[in-house]
């Protein structure tokens, strides 16, 4: 399992594309903090905290998951690796969670330069460092969960098809969907009584929650389920090519 894992980061790293993707999005938050005019803007907003990038990072998390993740199984379907790779000794789960967690890494590798903006903004604070330091840990919490969350949207989309483009799209609207998607039907309040439920099964709910600095117990339990299930998906669709 570990063996696959370090193949699969390495593979990804020594492509340019892996490369691209990161600094894609670091660019895009600084570009949102420090450059665009707007609400964003810190300059601009005049108080001394990082929360755009934990409103911007979810959107750009929603393309940079899918990107890691869309060749790691229609690559090997494409090739014909994928029977090689289910003979060896190693199960499915191995091989699942062996390319999970190195997607996973990878996101969380992109995510680590934005510590940079952290001490950037503190240090513009009067006095200096001057932040609430438990909400900003929070987010960061929230983001991590977020992230594992759309890393096994992802290689369950990659799990569906050859194509990386088919895979990419269908990630990419999965993970739309399951962050927004839920929380745009609640608001139409059509189902009565329902909608709170309706509303409680999208990420956008717990990221928020997880955002405000408080880790409660009912969104971690529901990141974990999400990435459970999508990962049982994804065992479910290598299964089929057994039968």
């Amino acid at each position: 399992m570990f063996t696959l894992l370090k193949k699969e980061i390495s593979s990804f790293l020594s492509s340019l594309i892996g490369y691209i993707v990161m600094v894609v999005f670091i660019t895009t938050i600084g570009l949102f903090m420090w450059v665009f005019p707007g609400e964003f803007n810190v300059l601009d907003s005049g108080y001394a905290n990082i929360d755009t990038l934990f409103v911007i990072a979810p959107w750009v998390f929603m393309f940079l998951a899918p990107a890691i993740t869309m060749r790691m199984f229609s690559e090997e379907k494409r090739t014909g690796t994928i029977e090689l790779l289910l003979t060896k000794p190693l199960s499915d789960w191995g091989i699942i969670l062996a390319k999970y967690f190195a997607g996973f890494l990878l996101v969380l590798f992109s995510l680590l330069p934005s510590l940079l903006y952290f001490y950037s903004v503190s240090q513009l604070g009067s006095p200096a460092n001057n932040m609430d330091t438990g909400g900003m840990w929070g987010s960061y919490i929230g983001l991590v969960f977020l992230s594992a969350g759309f890393v096994a949207i992802g290689l369950f989309a990659s799990a569906v098809t050859e194509s990386q483009i088919v895979s990419f799209i269908l990630a990419v609207f999965l993970s739309f969907f399951c962050y927004i998607g839920f929380e745009s039907i609640s608001s139409l309040g059509i189902l009565g009584n329902v909608d709170s439920l309706i509303l409680s099964l999208g990420i956008n709910e717990h990221y928020i929650s997880m955002s405000r600095g408080v880790i409660d117990t009912r969104d971690t339990i529901y990141f974990i389920s999400l990435v459970a299930v999508f990962l049982l998906f994804t065992k479910t669709v290598l299964e089929s090519r057994k039968w």
